[in-house]
């Protein structure tokens, strides 16, 4: 994608990661057994699953596509077929930011010398790795105009971040905030919203001297919620909790797409990034992660108050143009009405606790990471 891209033009590709939470059918509880998930839904996905940082997680992954049903197809497909894999073995997958029941705490680790590097690094950090997140990648081999739209993107991550706001539970325990996974996370010195920066050089720079200091690993332990991804040409955003289900995985990457496309054809010409002070993103980040959509969101930009929903309905209205010549308006106009009255992950998740207990929880989220994708009938 060029620069001075228009609306008009062809949309950059896209794709996406999901991460997943294995645990045992019977007792509901996270169990280290990931790999013979992975190992079974190989078969049919390929390389496009594999297992995560730790034993108790796993991760798919589509191919580059073009359009959102190409996209939806291949979310559909690999939820399906790891959740088919996790029951022929007594498990379930959940598509959560973190577990609803006991056992997070510390999670089994992957072995290996990349991890075994990490524990040496990060220590007690790796305590609190049971989280699971949605990356979103979107084409944009340009690392310099990479940079910039990550300059702009950064005043949207919270709004960004309540639409798939949903790790309420941590450790057996209702944390009374619709993202956990998002107070966790800062804890890690390269995490969170990105710094602004004037090029990719100058990334790069940043990135080479926080390796030097001990700070990463390598640079794919670059955690900020906004990056030039290290092995493809693209901007990866990875803000997001799990989404709960298949069609609102797809709504959040069809939005961001239309969000980066935005942001190129106003980074290419010229136009200077939001001067946001860190102090009010931060406070904008609590707010989302506290209420996710049910509650007042902060504006870092002006720093005033307003209704959440309603700021989620202002980015659909900003990236209109965008939507519109990829043929996803009505579909994202329409998601984002059912989200708002159905709630997100963290609402559905405390639901269905009032109704049966952590039990029911697990039960209830498993029965929705499965639930086959339907296009034209958004969640």
């Amino acid at each position: 994608m060029s620069a001075t891209q228009q609306p008009s033009q062809a949309p950059p590709r896209f794709g996406v990661e999901e991460e997943f939470l294995v645990v045992d059918a019977a007792t509901r509880a996270p169990v280290p057994r990931a790999a013979e998930v992975v190992e079974k839904a190989s078969a049919t996905l390929g390389a496009r699953v594999s297992g995560e940082i730790t034993t108790w997680q796993l991760e798919t992954r589509t191919d580059p596509c073009t359009t959102m049903a190409e996209l939806a197809g291949q979310i559909g497909q690999a939820r399906a077929v790891v959740a088919a894999a996790a029951d022929a073995v007594g498990l379930r997958l959940l598509s959560v930011g973190s577990s609803p029941v006991a056992g997070a705490v510390p999670p089994p680790m992957t072995t290996g010398p990349r991890q075994t590097r990490g524990i040496e690094t990060f220590r007690g950090l790796h305590d609190e790795l049971a989280i699971c997140a949605l990356h979103v990648h979107v084409e944009l081999p340009d690392r310099d105009l990479a940079v910039a739209v990550s300059n702009h993107l950064r005043p949207h991550l919270p709004v960004l971040l309540t639409l798939t706001a949903n790790s309420p539970y941590w450790d057996d325990r209702d944390t009374g905030y619709a993202s956990w996974r998002t107070m966790t996370w800062p804890r890690w010195p390269v995490a969170g919203p990105p710094p602004c920066f004037d090029s990719a050089a100058h990334y790069d720079q940043v990135v080479d001297t926080l390796q030097e200091a001990g700070a990463l690993v390598d640079r794919g332990t670059v955690f900020w919620d906004v990056r030039p991804s290290a092995n493809h040409p693209t901007l990866e955003v990875r803000v997001a909790d799990a989404a709960l289900t298949a069609d609102a995985a797809v709504l959040y990457a069809v939005l961001v797409r239309a969000l980066v496309m935005h942001l190129a054809a106003v980074a290419g010409r010229g136009g200077p990034a939001p001067d946001v002070p860190g102090e009010l993103l931060r406070a904008a980040y609590w707010r989302a992660a506290r209420d996710g959509l049910d509650g007042d969101g902060l504006d870092p930009v002006t720093g005033r108050l307003r209704p959440a929903p309603e700021l989620a309905r202002a980015l659909v209205a900003l990236v209109e143009p965008q939507l519109r010549a990829n043929g996803e308006h009505e579909f994202v106009v329409a998601g984002l009405d059912r989200l708002l009255e159905e709630g997100t992950g963290a609402r559905r998740q405390r639901a269905a606790a009032r109704a049966g207990g952590p039990a029911a929880v697990v039960d209830h989220v498993a029965e929705l990471t499965a639930r086959p994708y339907e296009l034209g009938n958004p969640a």
